[in-house]
């Protein structure tokens, strides 16, 4: 046989092999037993849906805390348990939480509907939290609504309070040692500027003054 026939015979051989690949089998093998006999085909497995009723609130605006957030997610479905994260010593706002529904597709909704939403000029960030990722810990304390610290009465109680002789002196060196330093700052810049005395008693007032016993 010569080399035109051997070229011609395997590219007849490639065709039939591509018709019989390429022609359409509803019972399709996805493989083939080591040992021979049919093909066999895998079943279709289903994609799991996350069925967690855990939501992730980002971009919490300033004035939206616990009482406001279920009166507004509240109207969506049935919440369990509501948590705004706080600053541990100010117990100010750090503008994210979690919700909890008591049910998975109520939540799917809230964050398909309200994810970017246009809340006091802050685009909502909502998140379905996966099973796996909710953290034991996460609702610690959920129903513990935080007083915010009066920071205004503990200053005036902090200046108001009596103080020893040795305290009151301490008091009047620091005002003293700062109003020289500002002085300097002042003739360094070249400003040509008389700066007012310290008005007032440096001794303290006897009612403030703590005698010990």
């Amino acid at each position: 046989m010569g080399t035109k026939a051997k070229k011609a015979l395997k590219k007849k051989s490639l065709k039939r092999v591509n018709a019989i690949n390429n022609k359409p089998s509803e019972h399709a093998a996805d493989f083939l037993p080591l040992e021979g006999g049919p093909g066999r085909k895998l079943p279709e497995l289903k994609q799991l849906e996350n069925s967690s009723p855990v939501l992730y609130i980002g971009r919490i605006p300033h004035g939206f805390y616990e009482k406001e957030m279920e009166a507004y997610f509240g109207q969506l479905g049935t919440i369990k348990r509501l948590r705004i994260s706080r600053n541990k010593k100010t117990g100010k706002s750090r503008h994210f939480g979690f919700i909890e529904f008591e049910s998975p597709e109520v939540a799917k909704i809230v964050a398909d509907t309200m994810h970017n939403y246009l809340l006091f000029e802050h685009l909502l960030q909502v998140f379905v939290v996966p099973s796996e990722h909710v953290h034991p810990r996460l609702w610690k304390g959920f129903n513990y609504r935080y007083k915010p610290l009066d920071t205004l009465q503990i200053e005036r109680e902090l200046h108001d309070k009596e103080r020893t002789l040795e305290e009151h002196k301490k008091l009047v060196d620091r005002v003293m040692k700062r109003d020289k330093k500002r002085r300097k700052k002042i003739e360094a810049a070249g400003i040509d500027y008389e700066c007012p005395e310290i008005v007032g008693n440096l001794q303290s007032a006897p009612k403030k003054i703590k005698f010990e016993d």
